[in-house]
């Protein structure tokens, strides 16, 4: 099995941080860091916070990249979305979970998927 790569990880998230930049999100965060996990992506489209898990692959041969985001991770991200919306006081706000997979350079936007 392959083993994660730090630096390929940081490209697909400057990929996919332009892709949204493009669609008209405002980025707030990127890799957001709590004791509790990461959350790849936190942006702003209107009146709604976007937490966007990012997975990238340059083959399905371990299946596609939004299979890596499993019930485990989805709610690893819900837990650390809660950390970061208490502390900057936006727990009022629309909540979003999106998946940007990235497969042989084409990349998917998955939205509101968890």
């Amino acid at each position: 099995m392959k083993k994660f790569n730090f630096i390929e990880g940081r490209k697909a998230e400057s990929k996919a941080k332009i892709y949204l930049e493009k669609k008209g999100y405002k980025i707030l965060a990127v890799n957001y860091m709590t004791n509790l996990g990461e959350i790849d992506i936190i942006s702003k489209l209107g009146n709604k916070i976007v937490f966007i898990e990012v997975k990238e692959r340059s083959s399905c041969l371990y299946g596609l990249p939004r299979e890596a985001v499993t019930q485990f991770k989805q709610k690893k991200i819900k837990r650390v979305a809660e950390i970061f919306l208490v502390k900057n006081k936006l727990i009022d706000m629309d909540c979003q979970f999106d998946v940007i997979e990235i497969l042989d350079g084409e990349i998917s936007h998955i939205e509101n998927c968890f």
